[in-house]
């Protein structure tokens, strides 16, 4: 290849380049600047709009003329979806240290049964008498203050509520609910029962387990189960009402909030926390009134008097810690329905 052929550059054709041709700084710029290609004409290139206006999604509601399942039908899909979440997968998903908890109180709660069976089997009545079924340990084992209204009844109810309703609220579930024939009063009833059933598994079924026990091991016969069973039906009443004031709160406090931190904090702080109060203007003011903000020591004033031990608040009556109980539910069942009652079938 001689050197005239080298430096002609073609005038009107375009520059091709190969493997053989030399690297210049002519061929450089026609590369990187796109020289001959369109820059030469003056006139600027405007695109024309000729789309056509579309739709993103053309939503048509059709009507379904179907036969609805039964109201009952529709609420036990609800309280199952919440009660079997616990114990199998396919339902609501519950948390593993929710699981683990659970199943640590309910270990703990039957501690007394334990050490009944023990009594039982070594013949120790020293033993028996503190451990066996009587009227104080019937008390105890339901609203006995330490330990478990201070680590396992309160904590359990608190991580059972936590995002029982604000998570509804937080993801948008509340509308596949509400979008859906089923009422509001119905969602709420379905969410209070599932909560409540979960702690009563836990709180009164530890209860029957212990009296029970107490009878198979012990050999009591009807003349000692004639005497006690009215002190049993007493603390059941008396986990009873206090599955339903931790769950009013609870729920309550989860209706106002769109995450779990605040209702499971909020719920053990008012039963923690009103307790500390109360007993701080005991010791220095020597007066009880406080125990009235107590939700905890209303119980346990009830529930003495109910079951007949011996009462630890002697300024006032025990009709008093009734009715604080009475509006306390009150107060956060009407805080958790007019919450519900303003949810909309959306995501908030």
């Amino acid at each position: 290849m001689d050197e005239s052929t080298i430096d002609e550059t073609p005038g009107s054709e375009d520059i091709s380049f190969t493997e053989t041709t030399p690297v210049t700084g002519q061929g450089r710029m026609d590369a990187a600047w796109g020289s001959r290609d369109g820059d030469e004409l003056a006139t600027a290139q405007v695109a024309t709009n000729n789309a056509s206006v579309g739709y993103v999604f053309e939503q048509i509601y059709r009507p379904w003329n179907g036969t609805l399942n039964p109201r009952w039908m529709r609420n036990w899909s609800i309280l199952r979806h919440h009660v079997l979440g616990i114990f199998r997968k396919g339902h609501r998903p519950w948390g593993w240290p929710t699981k683990l908890f659970m199943v640590l109180v309910f270990i703990a709660s039957l501690g007394d049964v334990a050490l009944t069976l023990l009594s039982s089997l070594i013949g120790s009545p020293e033993l028996h008498s503190m451990w066996g079924v009587n009227r104080d340990n019937l008390y105890g084992h339901v609203l006995g203050f330490f330990p478990r209204n201070v680590l396992y009844y309160p904590i359990l109810a608190a991580l059972l509520v936590g995002g029982m309703i604000s998570e509804d609220r937080n993801h948008g579930t509340s509308a596949l609910y509400f979008s859906r024939p089923i009422s509001r009063f119905d969602y709420l009833m379905m969410k209070y029962i599932s909560v409540a059933l979960i702690q009563a598994f836990v709180v009164l079924f530890t209860l029957m387990i212990y009296y029970f026990v107490e009878i198979l091991a012990m050999g009591r016969g009807w003349a000692w189960i004639i005497d006690t069973f009215p002190l049993f039906i007493a603390a059941f009443v008396g986990g009873v009402m206090l599955i339903i004031t931790y769950t009013s709160i609870g729920l309550g406090l989860s209706s106002v909030s769109k995450g779990k931190f605040f209702p499971g904090i909020g719920l053990v702080a008012i039963v923690l926390g009103t307790k500390t109060l109360a007993i701080l203007v005991s010791n220095l003011f020597e007066r009880d009134i406080m125990y009235l903000l107590s939700p905890y020591d209303c119980l346990a004033h009830v529930g003495q008097a109910l079951i007949g031990t011996q009462t630890t608040y002697d300024q006032y009556s025990w009709t008093w810690s009734f009715a604080s109980i009475v509006l306390m539910n009150a107060f956060f069942l009407y805080i958790m329905s007019s919450r519900v009652a303003s949810m909309e079938v959306t995501r908030e």
